[in-house]
């Protein structure tokens, strides 16, 4: 699976978890230089409290369009750290 934003792939990995229809991505198959960490926390009531990445690619950020969770519940510990994509970002294989 490929995750593209702004015609450059930010994220690959042959070994994404899917729940709720969205691909999480192990953390290793970001590419690091296209993320910085944003403030904004969110919290989902069977997985935790969700982290924000801002999405930054030639020249132009789309703000909260990554999130994680640092530290998940019991039922969503196999996503513990994964990142998953929305706000425009294609996620294809």
């Amino acid at each position: 699976m490929k995750a593209i934003w702004n015609n450059e792939i930010i994220a690959e990995s042959n070994d994404t978890k899917v729940i709720e229809n969205n691909h999480y991505f192990p953390p290793e198959a970001i590419k690091k230089e296209f993320f910085k960490s944003s403030e904004t926390h969110t919290n989902c009531p069977w997985k935790g409290v969700a982290s924000y990445y801002t999405v930054s690619v030639n020249g132009k950020e789309n703000k909260d369009a990554a999130w994680y969770y640092p530290e998940t519940s019991d039922l969503a510990k196999q996503i513990k750290g994964y990142v998953a994509f929305w706000k425009g970002i294609e996620v294809v294989e």
